[in-house]
């Protein structure tokens, strides 16, 4: 990371990582701020939406770093899990989908509400937007706070590039990432595919990024 953290420091952007390198931007200062308050929420039921490498479950991990709780993916609930969250105050459901057993979920959440636990489900779309069959879990997703992780800006793009190449040991010149980030899809799903990528084309060619690679990488 010695290189992130000088190209970092020269453009101001080392006092927005957090934790476990978290860029913190305004794309998820408000998802970042929300979890960092437990238990101060205005309710007790939390909605993480974003794209997929939007950095949810990273958020979630550093939550659960900091709070005792449980997690589990949406598709994997079932009675036996219903029984462990007892000992739990926390409780994460990643990745609902429409999959979703409707019917432990309503159960699950009646637990939480009933035993004043707290509940963070992670989702693409809002929970609100899902359109459940049992409608009684409709009304009961509208007790959710959401909170939208936003397509990424210039800085966390930037920042993004920089640690994820860093990572696998990789430099980068200033106006290449500039290039870049005027002609990226501002994708987070992009992004990640982007710098697979380069360092992909870098590797087979053995040769440093260039234009060149990142214009084929782009598709430009």
């Amino acid at each position: 990371m010695t290189n992130l953290n000088q190209q970092i420091l020269k453009f101001d952007y080392d006092q927005n990582f957090k934790d476990q390198d978290f860029y913190v931007s305004n794309s998820n200062e408000h998802s970042f701020n929300l979890l960092n308050s437990w238990p101060k929420w205005d309710k007790n039921f939390i909605n993480l939406i974003g794209e997929k490498f939007s950095g949810k479950s990273h958020l979630i991990n550093i939550f659960l770093e900091k709070h005792r709780g449980i997690k589990i993916n949406a598709e994997d609930i079932n009675n036996d899990f219903l029984q462990q969250i007892k000992i739990y105050e926390n409780i994460i459901v990643e990745d609902l989908t429409k999959k979703i057993n409707e019917n432990l979920l309503f159960t699950l959440i009646n637990i939480i509400d009933q035993d004043n636990k707290y509940l963070i489900v992670t989702s693409k779309i809002p929970i609100v937007d899902f359109k459940f069959k049992l409608n009684d879990l409709n009304s009961r997703s509208a007790n959710f706070i959401l909170s939208q992780i936003e397509k990424p800006g210039d800085d966390l793009i930037y920042a993004l590039i920089l640690k994820n190449l860093s990572d696998r040991q990789i430099s980068i010149d200033q106006k290449l990432i500039e290039f870049i980030i005027k002609r990226i899809d501002r994708t987070y799903g992009k992004i990640s595919d982007f710098i697979y990528k380069i360092d992909e084309i870098s590797l087979k060619r053995k040769k440093p990024i260039d234009f060149k690679i990142i214009k084929e990488a782009l598709e430009v």
